[in-house]
């Protein structure tokens, strides 16, 4: 009976080892070798197994199938010595003690900037009106809060307040630095600081003291209806030879960033655009590959790029969990326009989905 018992035993173990070794001999239909950052390419000597586990926390599927058409990406010239060619994906110490100062200041060049966004839509009013905090990831694991935004009640059109303060969420106190304004379809959006409206106080003398725009932010509609990934163009100001950034206070809507994208002035213009993920045809659909930042599909997921160097990630946004989201920027941006640009994908739009 004994004897009966251990055989029964074996052929059980035998049977379990062998499902194992056959569902590792199956192919990795949805694991992608990474192209870019400091992550080392898999050599020969790397088991299924050990490939397996690391590729699968760095490909993420975003979008469901559709029509490659979606993948066509708007010309923009621009200066090749604004964006330099490398950069080491690490998080580096960057003193924030001024934090109006830190929020407007251009991320170090060969630094990319690690954050997280929360969102909190706890209670009836939050649900309609979320806030959003934004902290940045230290080294040692702790997290420094950097702003908050919050979209404004009895608006004609999208309109987020961005505040120091994660309390103070109002135009009327010291720690607003900007805002983010969105057209009436929800396509295209300007950010903008603090500073004076143009048209509400016209007799405005000082030029410091108009509002400056930061960015501007286009999405293509989508005027067929097929769901799919987003087209999303990013115009911010040039830089300068000391880093510093161009500095540009419109006093009608002829000099609005939009209005010279729109036509062919880029002078002194930055005009990025979203990476296009590629095709996985075994998974079908389209992918992207954050390199473990991101953990879970969204269409909301993207990478912003330059036309000219792919490569050169100048920020990347994604989700983590069902609030939780990680966003990375790097040199020209500032935290104010890459959390300015992460709400704009958090607002609704109509003609795009």
């Amino acid at each position: 009976m004994r004897g009966r018992k251990m055989k029964f035993l074996k052929e059980r173990k035998k049977r379990k080892l062998k499902k194992r070794q056959k569902k590792l001999r199956k192919p990795i239909s949805h694991c992608l070798t990474p192209t870019t950052g400091s992550r080392t390419p898999q050599t020969a000597t790397t088991t299924l197994e050990e490939q397996f586990m690391s590729e699968k926390k760095s490909l993420i599927n975003i979008f469901p199938p559709i029509s490659s058409s979606f993948f066509s990406l708007l010309p923009s010239p621009y200066p090749s010595r604004f964006l330099p060619v490398s950069v080491s994906q690490v998080t580096t110490p960057v003193s924030v003690e001024d934090l109006e100062k830190f929020a407007l200041h251009p991320a170090p060049r060969d630094t990319t900037i690690q954050c997280r966004i929360t969102r909190d839509r706890r209670g009836v009013e939050k649900g309609m009106y979320p806030t959003y905090y934004l902290h940045m990831e230290k080294e040692d694991g702790k997290r420094v809060f950097l702003m908050a935004g919050r979209k404004r009640k009895k608006c004609k059109t999208s309109n987020y307040l961005i505040s120091i303060d994660p309390t103070e969420l109002s135009r009327d106190t010291d720690s607003y630095i900007g805002k983010l304004r969105s057209n009436v379809l929800g396509t295209k959006f300007t950010v903008f600081d603090d500073g004076d409206n143009p048209d509400k106080k016209p007799f405005v003398k000082e030029c410091d003291s108009v509002r400056q725009e930061l960015a501007a932010i286009c999405y293509e509609k989508n005027v067929l209806g097929f769901k799919g990934p987003r087209k999303m163009t990013v115009v911010i100001p040039g830089m300068m030879e000391n880093d510093e950034r161009v500095c540009i206070r419109p006093k009608s809507d002829i000099e609005s960033l939009l209005s010279r994208y729109e036509n062919g002035n880029t002078d002194n213009l930055v005009c990025l655009m979203n990476k296009s993920p590629s095709w996985n045809e075994q998974t079908q659909s389209y992918v992207l590959n954050f390199h473990g930042r991101v953990t879970q599909a969204s269409v909301k997921n993207f990478q912003i790029v330059h036309p000219d160097n792919e490569d050169y990630i100048v920020m990347q946004f994604g989700r983590v969990a069902e609030d939780v989201f990680s966003m990375d920027y790097s040199f020209p941006m500032c935290p104010l326009q890459a959390f300015a640009i992460t709400l704009s994908s958090f607002d609704g739009k109509l003609a795009c989905e």
